[in-house]
């Protein structure tokens, strides 16, 4: 029976609901890393939600903020997480392609659920497994999507002075109205979340945590009723685990979008801003890369 804290037991039998995701359940990786993070032991590892049609965004990425491989002297690695094209979409031609891709660069991990954004949580949870599972020395992650700009030098100097352990910060948003407008994009009902707030959780937009978290969290999905909002989920996780998350060393690190007015060295003094899309990822690319604000680039 659900409590007011969305705690459940493993066996819960309520009926299956729009706002809830089939989490936990056995789900496989049919395209894997399987012993590239073990056997490479980044300090960082960018982890990218993307839609497998969505080749455009994996390469601006692999030519921008993906190919940064060292910065201030730690090994930074990237993944991005896929799951499965609608029945029509995924002809044989088509996972031939993402097939060759994974062959080419060895950044693709792709499980076998329907990739959309209801399922969101699904991918951020396999992500955790794939984390916890496949990463043993590795210092932190970043779940971070694909329209943003980030800047890796600022991510890193920010973690080498940061917890390494029961860690997680980005955009922390505290004391959120849960949204009751049935049409709203991110619409709970009172049945499904009877709260007027949700707990503390960091937007999904790009969040770090520290790599004793992501067995936690997993741990913690078999009490919690999976949502589909997929980093309130993460921040219920971390609730019930009674861990807080940490507010950022300064709050405009992390920003959900670009501030009309800004200075030229804007980009040199965040860590992610949103943009909107891949190409717009590769200009911005350019001007930070072009810089000569005083903040060193690696």
């Amino acid at each position: 029976m659900t409590t007011s804290d969305n705690t459940i037991s493993i066996d819960d039998p309520s009926p299956p609901s729009p706002y809830f995701v089939a989490y936990p359940r056995q789900y496989r990786f049919i395209l894997d890393e399987p012993h590239r993070c073990w056997q490479e032991s980044p300090f960082l590892v960018l982890m990218i939600p993307v839609s497998p049609h969505n080749r455009e965004a994996r390469d601006a990425i692999r030519n921008t903020w993906g190919k940064e491989t060292t910065v201030l002297g730690q090994v930074v690695r990237h993944y991005f997480l896929l799951g499965l094209s609608k029945e029509e979409d995924g002809t044989e031609a088509f996972k031939k392609q993402v097939l060759q891709e994974s062959q080419r660069y060895h950044d693709i991990l792709q499980s076998d659920f329907l990739d959309s954004y209801n399922n969101l949580t699904i991918k951020t949870m396999l992500m955790f497994e794939w984390l916890g599972s496949h990463c043993p020395k590795t210092s932190y992650a970043m779940k971070v999507d694909s329209d943003m700009f980030l800047n890796v030098h600022n991510l890193v100097d920010m973690l080498l002075k940061a917890p390494r352990h029961r860690y997680m910060t980005g955009m922390v948003m505290r004391g959120a109205a849960v949204h009751r407008d049935p049409t709203s994009k991110w619409f709970m009902p009172v049945s499904a979340f009877p709260e007027p707030t949700y707990p503390p959780y960091a937007m999904g937009l790009g969040y770090v945590f520290s790599l004793d978290l992501p067995g936690k969290i997993v741990a913690a999905s078999a009490h919690v009723k999976a949502v589909y909002i997929e980093d309130v989920y993460v921040g219920l996780c971390m609730g019930h685990l009674g861990i807080p998350l940490t507010d950022p060393p300064r709050g405009v690190l992390f920003r959900a979008s670009i501030p009309s007015r800004r200075s030229h060295c804007y980009w040199t003094t965040v860590i992610t801003t949103i943009l909107k899309n891949s190409m717009k990822l590769s200009d911005v690319w350019r001007v930070y890369q072009t810089s000569d604000c005083a903040t060193q680039k690696q």
